[in-house]
């Protein structure tokens, strides 16, 4: 059974297209197989990081989004990760409508993930709302991505109705860890995937890469926990659904080209 990851927040500034690049590096150092596809024509993060595995997706155009079911359909033992631009779910609403999506998905054996990316504001909290309303009762598993390195106090979130309407959902609720804003800065200006980061001794000091591995590291623990290889399992752990986790901190990605180790660990040696 194939997994669809639609990354989204529909807001911009909230770490939609960090969020689906720490999901392609754990996907990758796991060597668990991927496709990604990437709609911000006008900044294309995801592909400036990941372009042996990303191609270019339309959300305006029905075929270009088809061609997402058809690698699906075609690769049943693969992720696919879709990194959504701000301001684009009206336009994946229209194709799931018209397309009649969760009746495809069914047919083709494959699963639908939405992560919402939030930061702490209203406006992210509201457009989550939307989206329980708009898919009530549809046949997908929503992932609440709380970003700590966009927000520091999900408290009000946490004890509102819709936190509480995304768990009574059986929402999956994901804290990402902060990385300090300096060593992101840093491995943006150049253009590392989180794997170079943590190993090119050159750019990045000592620190500066062990900080890396122990912030992946912490990820991946994460992940881990309702994202296993479709190998072995299709569904989603059951513990954390419906429960909301912790906004601790507890947080390993590839080079493109590169071999990417298997696991970095947070206790892994300094290099």
């Amino acid at each position: 059974m194939a997994r669809i990851h639609l990354i989204s927040g529909e807001k911009g500034g909230v770490g939609k297209s960090f969020t689906a690049r720490v999901l392609a590096q754990y996907f990758i150092d796991q060597k668990m197989p991927f496709i990604g596809f990437d709609s911000d024509q006008s900044h294309s993060t995801f592909s400036r990081f990941y372009a042996e595995f990303a191609a270019p997706v339309k959300v305006e155009n029905f075929e270009s989004l088809d061609e997402i079911l058809a690698r699906a359909e075609q690769q049943p033992d693969q992720d696919i990760i879709v990194d959504l631009a701000a301001q684009t779910t009206k336009y994946l609403q229209a194709w799931i409508g018209e397309s009649d999506l969760f009746a495809v998905l069914k047919a083709i054996d494959a699963q639908l993930y939405w992560w919402h990316v939030m930061d702490d504001g209203a406006d992210s909290a509201r457009l989550l709302q939307d989206l329980l309303v708009a898919f009530k009762g549809a046949p997908l598993q929503l992932v609440v991505v709380k970003n700590m390195g966009r927000a520091h106090n999900f408290s009000l979130f946490d004890a509102s109705k819709i936190s509480q309407a995304a768990q009574e959902r059986k929402a999956l609720f994901f804290t990402l860890p902060e990385l300090s804003a300096n060593l992101a800065q840093k491995i943006d200006f150049y253009n590392f995937s989180f794997w170079a980061a943590a190993n090119n001794t050159k750019a990045m000091s000592t620190v500066e890469r062990q900080r890396v591995k122990v912030w992946l590291q912490n990820c991946y623990t994460k992940f881990a926990r309702f994202l296993k290889p479709l190998a072995s399992s299709s569904e989603p752990s059951q513990p954390e659904k419906g429960l909301p986790e912790t906004s601790q901190p507890d947080s390993s990605q590839s080079e493109q080209g590169q071999p990417a180790p298997s696991q970095i660990a947070a206790n892994q040696p300094l290099q």
